[in-house]
């Protein structure tokens, strides 16, 4: 698998902790998009997209299996992310 493509779009609002959206396109032919970049308590994160189910949970919608993939996918957002002009 390889990261083609990564779009993002910061957030330029100081109070959210939302700080931007990004969308992820894989092997030129599969795209993943709303996924949201999150200042937490220990830094940038990324999470995933995802909807609630009939117990009013949320649950990712697509998401990595593994930590090297997650980590695939952290370094080529946060990478484009700090390309990005706000």
């Amino acid at each position: 698998m390889q990261i083609t493509s990564v779009n993002v779009k910061k957030y330029d609002k100081e109070e959210s902790k939302m700080k931007g959206i990004a969308s992820v396109l894989i092997d030129d032919c599969f795209v993943i998009r709303d996924i949201r970049i999150i200042d937490g308590n220990d830094g940038l994160f990324i999470a995933f997209p995802s909807r609630k189910n009939n117990e009013g949970l949320y649950v990712d919608v697509a998401h990595p299996i593994n930590s090297e993939t997650r980590k695939l996918f952290e370094d080529a957002i946060f990478e484009e992310y700090n390309k990005v002009e706000e």
